[in-house]
């Protein structure tokens, strides 16, 4: 049975998921430690989501409760935040909406801004970190799997890549406004990894050409080689952010890399210069500054917005002006990722059906068998009267053996476990059913 834990943009603050983001250790592994009835866990953690996808053993009474149970205890080992905490951040899924949901995510229909490419690389790279650790499971694993497979088909089917707009790029739409000519503009670039090569690629196509790069974890030089940039070192950084008429920040940092107490010291760096020599750069300290904090957990301590002639641009500012959706876009892709979740599903169906055409197999062929020791019994020279009773049970064990799979992927199969019931007494728990309360109870 698959369950979803799931604190996002649309349930949690920023300032909780910054939280959650900076686990000090692996949270997929404490979930599946918790207890025996955990199969498998698979975090994907995001700077606007962060959810637990986690597969349960069935048979297990209260398998719902105990899941949640484990993804908050996990949490709260591993992040700090405490459960009550939570209370009221996160939501439960579970059975088919696992899998809508996940494949929504994948295809960037809960994104903040929808249709954003970078989620479906997170939630591959989920799966993978999870094999790593030891903590998937086949169902996770298909799962996942047809979570990618659905993104691809959504991303080559409709217009929704070009629905909405990757974060970075709305952050410098947002920016545009105010900036006439980019191409004059000073821009530092603190950070080195996807989202800094995604940002000098929009910085590009806005007209950027001073483009600077600063690394906190040193790896500047080797980024600005790669991408055409200047490389800003540890000692000449307060003075670049001065200097710069636009800082983006875009690290996985943990503490803060740009704080009021940087700009006073490039702007003190500046003051020494142009006492001690001549034909220092001139900076006007007048002209507004822009800086866009991209990061999660935030690169820029807020105490920056109160630098004067500084204005700050943060993710939950950028999530605000977010655009509406296209409609027909996000419409078409969301009709194939409910198609894709019922194929999923059905498949699943057909898995919690076995057990009640196994039980209805048994049951006839032990009255089968019962018969046929009786014909021997009489006398069945030759064993033509066992194998004309064989084929004929074959026969009428088809169709119903059809009917099961086919009221399974149609989410009918409590009717037939019910018939079976009723016509033969052989009783089968319905796991769907059951698990259905389950997730009812808990939410």
């Amino acid at each position: 049975m698959l369950l979803c834990v799931s604190a996002s943009h649309k349930t949690a603050s920023f300032d909780l998921l910054e939280r959650l983001s900076v686990p000090a250790t692996p949270v997929a592994p404490l979930i599946a430690e918790h207890d025996e009835c955990v199969q498998g866990a698979v975090v994907v953690a995001t700077c606007n989501r962060f959810e637990a996808y986690v597969d349960m053993d069935e048979p297990v009474t209260a398998a719902v409760a105990l899941g949640i149970e484990a993804t908050l205890a996990a949490i709260e080992s591993a992040t700090g935040v405490p459960a009550s905490e939570l209370e009221g951040s996160y939501t439960v899924l579970g059975g088919s909406d696992v899998a809508e949901h996940l494949f929504s995510v994948a295809s960037g229909l809960e994104s903040v801004v929808v249709g954003e490419g970078e989620i479906a690389g997170q939630v591959r790279r989920a799966l993978n970190e999870s094999r790593q650790l030891g903590t998937t499971s086949a169902e996770l694993e298909r799962l996942f799997q047809r979570a990618s497979e659905a993104q691809r088909g959504v991303k080559n089917s409709t217009a929704i890549g070009r629905a909405g707009r990757s974060l970075v790029r709305l952050g410098l739409e947002l920016a545009d406004s105010r900036i006439a000519d980019w191409s004059t503009q000073r821009v530092l670039l603190v950070g080195t990894g996807a989202y800094a090569a995604a940002t000098v690629a929009a910085l590009r196509d806005q007209g950027a050409e001073d483009i600077s790069v600063y690394s906190p974890s040193g790896r500047a030089a080797k980024f600005s080689i790669k991408h055409g940039l200047r490389a800003v070192s540890a000692e000449t950084f307060p003075s670049a952010v001065a200097h710069a008429d636009l800082v983006i920040t875009c690290t996985t940092s943990e503490n803060h890399v740009l704080s009021a107490a940087t700009f006073a010291a490039g702007r003190g760096a500046y003051a020494t210069a142009v006492d001690g020599a001549a034909g220092v750069c001139p900076v006007d300290h007048a002209a507004r500054r822009l800086v866009i904090d991209l990061g999660l957990p935030r690169n820029v301590d807020p105490d920056v917005a109160t630098v004067p002639g500084v204005d700050l641009l943060d993710l939950e500012t950028i999530r605000l002006h977010a655009p509406l959706e296209e409609l027909q876009a996000t419409d078409a892709a969301r009709d194939l990722v409910r198609d894709a979740a019922r194929r999923f599903a059905s498949v699943g169906e057909r898995k919690n059906i076995t057990p009640a055409v196994v039980a209805l197999r048994a049951h006839v062929f032990g009255v089968l068998d019962a018969e046929v020791a009786r014909v021997r019994a009489r006398g069945d020279e030759g064993g033509q009267t066992e194998q004309a009773l064989r084929h004929l049970v074959g026969v009428l064990l088809h169709t119903p053996t059809t009917r099961a799979h086919e009221l399974a992927e149609t989410g009918r199969a409590d009717e037939y476990i019910d018939a079976l019931s009723a016509l033969f007494g052989i009783e089968v728990a319905d796991p769907a059913a059951a698990e259905r309360r389950d997730i009812a109870d808990a939410g």
